[in-house]
């Protein structure tokens, strides 16, 4: 039977997570330096709100960096359970600064309502083309982290992931509204678009809070993944009760009580343990495993 992570926990190396956060942060310093620049030069607000979200990215993104580079760190004598909980950490933060980014775009939407000022024409083109190219930088980046998030089960690249799939949406959006302040030239658009992007924003935020949260207070597995343990157990016959599971970053942890005739020696049931063991951690990804045996009828 296993009873230490520090012998029998895995990891997957942190080259290809370490790899895309730094994509990642490269790709936000570019769009924010862009963004900004754009942004003062045409004093166009729903532009500045763009540079802000970016800033929020790029700032999630070296939380994203610096926590995958932490969280996949074996076991040691202070956190025998590992670092996984890092991550969800890091998506907190992330999430939090974003609820503050979306507060701070609305504030200044409003200013811009209530002290109406005019974007000039050069912003307004330069501004849609950089709009343009921001949305297509992000796809590209997003895409490749969902597709390592899923693959390592990081909810920090999958918060990342989430950040610039929503700068996509948020870029094309204020992008279609500088063409139309460019048809109508209705100004007031701007400020307006400001507003959606960050209710937008916002609705991100809560999303990741949520998931990232919910971990830190030793939720449980999915009802997808629960039941597979289950069913597993039923599969190769085992007796058991008191079933708890909950989760820390990519790695998952499941406990129960097995239920063994009195009569089997202990080396019988080291080894059935064992075979328990090796076939739910091979179902399930990241997966461990803690067995308390008792005796067949114990358990009331």
């Amino acid at each position: 039977m296993r009873n230490s992570l520090f012998l029998h926990q895995t990891f997957t190396p942190l080259n290809s997570k370490v790899k895309i956060a730094r994509l990642s942060v490269a790709s936000n310093i570019f769009l924010v330096i862009m963004k900004f620049i754009v942004g003062m030069y045409s004093g166009s607000v729903s532009i500045i709100s763009e540079a802000m979200h970016s800033v929020m990215d790029l700032i999630a993104a070296l939380i994203a960096f610096f926590s995958v580079r932490i969280s996949d760190n074996p076991p040691d004598e202070a956190h025998p359970y590992g670092h996984g909980k890092y991550e969800n950490v890091s998506g907190v933060v992330e999430a939090l600064l974003i609820l503050l980014a979306a507060v701070w775009i609305i504030y200044e939407a409003i200013h811009k309502i209530l002290v109406p000022s005019e974007i000039n024409d050069w912003g307004i083109g330069i501004g849609a083309i950089v709009m343009l190219v921001s949305a297509a930088v992000n796809f590209y980046v997003s895409r490749k982290l969902y597709k390592v998030a899923k693959a390592t089960d990081s909810i920090a690249l999958e918060a990342d992931a989430l950040h610039l799939k929503a700068d996509v949406f948020t870029s094309l959006g204020v992008g279609i509204g500088l063409f139309f302040i460019w048809i109508t030239d209705y100004h007031i658009l701007d400020p307006v678009i400001a507003i959606l992007v960050a209710l937008f924003i916002l609705k991100e935020s809560f999303q990741l809070l949520n998931k990232a949260f919910n971990p830190l207070l030793d939720s449980s597995l999915t009802k997808g993944e629960l039941d597979e343990i289950m069913a597993l157990l039923h599969s190769m016959d085992v007796k058991f009760h008191e079933i708890k599971t909950r989760k820390a970053g990519n790695q998952k942890f499941v406990d129960f009580h097995l239920e063994m005739p009195p009569s089997v020696e202990l080396s019988q049931v080291h080894l059935r343990c064992d075979e328990i063991e090796k076939k739910l951690e091979e179902k399930i990804a990241h997966l461990h495993v803690n067995i308390h045996v008792e005796p067949l009828g114990y358990h009331k």
